[in-house]
């Protein structure tokens, strides 16, 4: 049995995404990949970016191994072995990044996970590099659409520690850890490119 996992929305946001991603990532060095999940993304985006060295990481032993899967049909040089790395951790494996990718965790992980993240790019990340994060916010003064907010009861369902987020939260997170938004972009299924560059 295959131990390569599908998630169907990578289809369906991976061009969205890359076109921020062009707009965004530097033109070399390395992007470190949080949460890598399935593998598809990081397989996609090293392909579409192949100046820079892409890192996936994740926290979990199934993803890894889909990771790896998908990376043994990878025809380039630059994408490299998966590591395993939790972000709410302090002890990453990982000690410089010139751009950090995280989609679609925020929403489907503990805070801490959060603050982990935004901690762990301060520690990797140069002034001016970038943080790019994926998925669904909360937004003050914006309508929130009815399927994020029957996807938020879904998941505090399933863990009540997770749930979408309220992006001045986010705003919030990444200021104390010195980093400042610069970039809100519009995705498919309700969704935002979130980009924050460190002060």
């Amino acid at each position: 049995m295959s131990v390569k996992q599908h998630a169907p929305a990578t289809q369906r946001n991976r061009e969205p995404i890359a076109k921020v991603l062009a707009a965004e990532l530097p033109g070399s060095g390395r992007v470190l990949e949080i949460a890598a999940g399935t593998g598809e993304h990081a397989m996609f985006f090293a392909a579409r970016f192949q100046a820079l060295e892409w890192l996936p990481s994740d926290p979990s032993p199934e993803a890894l191994a889909s990771i790896e899967a998908w990376r043994e049909d990878y025809e380039g040089d630059n994408l490299a072995e998966p590591v395993l790395l939790d972000a709410a951790r302090r002890d990453w494996p990982v000690d410089r990044a010139d751009a950090i990718l995280c989609i679609n965790m925020v929403h489907i992980s503990p805070w801490k996970a959060s603050t982990g993240l935004f901690d762990g790019a301060a520690r990797l990340l140069e002034k001016g590099a970038p943080l790019i994060l994926y998925g669904p916010f909360f937004e003050p003064d914006v309508e929130p659409a009815p399927s994020n907010l029957d996807f938020d009861r879904s998941l505090k369902a399933r863990d009540p520690r997770w749930g979408i987020r309220d992006l001045a939260e986010i705003d919030r997170l990444a200021e104390r850890s010195g980093f400042t938004r610069t970039a809100r972009c519009e995705m498919p299924a309700n969704n935002l490119t979130l980009v924050y560059r460190r002060k």
